[in-house]
C-alpha cells in the first residue's frame, strides 16, 4: 500500500515537473499565436520566423561568448580546485573548499546584487566581461564537484610509477594524470556551458546594455504576437540541452570507467 502511494506520488511528480517541458515543443508547432487547447493545426512558420530576427542571432553569439569563456575559465579553476581537495591536506582545508561550493546553494539574486553594488563601486563597467565573472562564480563549483570524483578515481601508484622514472610533478601532472581525468574535463565543460547558456538573473543584472539570450528572451514575452517563435526557440534550446547532458554524463562515466573508479551517481 506505501509503495503504491510513494510511486503515484512519483508519477504525479514528474508530470507536474515535466509536463511544460513536454507542451513546449507541442505548441511550437502549432498553428495558432494563441497558446491554448485544442491546436489549430501543424506548422514551421514560428521556427521560420525565429530564424529572421537579427537581434536573436546577435544575442545568441553573446551569450555563446560568454558561455564558452565561463565554461573553460570555471573549468580550469575546477581542475585546481579537485586536485587540491582530493591530492593535498592544508590548513582550512574544509572551510575553503565550503567557501568554494557556497555558490552553489546561495540564491543567485543574492549573488547578483552582491556582484553589481561590488562591480559599481569600484567603477567596472557592465559588459559581456562582467557576466562572465558571474557565471563563472556559480559554475565553477559544479565543475570542482565533477572533477573532485575523476581525481579520486585516480590510482595514485600511476603518479608514484612516474615519479619513480624520473618524471616531475608538473610531466606526471600533464602527461600521465591530465589524460586519465580528461573525460571529466569534457563533462565539466559541457555541464558548465549549459548552465551558463540558461542562466538569467546574473544576466539581466550584469549585462548593462548587451543583449543575451535569456534575456532576450525574458523581453520577446512582452509582444504576444512573438510568443510562438520564443517557444520553438525554446523546444531548441531543450533539446540542446539535454544532448549536452547526455554528452557530459557519457564523458562522466568514460571518465570514471577509465580509472577504475565507483560510479556513485550523476546527472542521468
Amino acid at each position: 500500500m506505501k509503495f503504491s502511494a510513494l510511486k503515484t506520488y512519483a508519477i504525479v511528480y514528474l508530470i507536474f515537473l515535466y509536463a511544460p517541458i513536454v507542451l513546449l515543443p507541442i505548441f511550437a508547432f502549432n498553428d495558432s499565436k494563441v497558446i491554448a487547447f485544442p491546436l489549430s493545426g501543424f506548422t514551421t512558420e514560428w521556427f521560420s520566423q525565429m530564424w529572421q530576427d537579427d537581434l536573436l542571432f546577435r544575442a545568441v553569439k553573446n551569450s555563446a561568448i560568454i558561455a564558452v569563456s565561463s565554461a573553460v575559465l570555471a573549468t580550469c579553476l575546477g581542475v585546481f580546485g579537485a586536485r587540491a581537495s582530493t591530492r593535498f591536506r592544508f590548513p582550512a582545508k574544509a572551510g575553503i573548499m565550503g567557501l568554494i561550493m557556497l555558490p552553489m546553494v546561495l540564491p543567485e539574486m543574492i549573488i547578483s546584487m552582491s556582484m553589481l553594488v561590488i562591480l559599481l563601486g569600484i567603477g567596472v563597467p557592465l559588459s559581456l566581461f562582467t557576466i562572465i565573472m558571474g557565471h563563472v562564480l556559480i559554475t565553477t563549483p559544479f565543475a570542482v564537484a565533477i572533477l573532485s570524483s575523476a581525481f579520486q578515481s585516480l590510482d595514485k601508484s600511476l603518479e608514484e610509477a612516474a615519479y619513480d622514472l624520473g618524471e616531475t610533478p608538473l610531466s606526471t601532472f600533464r602527461l600521465i594524470i591530465l589524460p586519465l581525468v580528461m573525460p571529466g574535463i569534457v563533462s565539466s565543460l559541457l555541464i558548465c556551458f549549459t548552465i551558463s547558456i540558461d542562466e538569467f538573473i546574473i544576466a539581466y543584472f550584469l549585462g548593462g546594455n548587451q543583449t543575451v539570450l535569456s534575456v532576450y528572451i525574458y523581453g520577446q514575452f512582452r509582444f504576444p504576437a512573438k510568443v510562438p517563435s520564443i517557444l520553438a526557440l525554446g523546444t531548441i534550446l531543450v533539446g540542446l540541452s539535454i544532448l549536452l547532458l547526455t554528452i557530459a554524463e557519457y564523458f562522466r562515466r568514460r571518465g570514471i570507467a577509465k580509472t577504475g573508479g565507483k560510479d556513485t551517481g550523476g546527472f542521468l
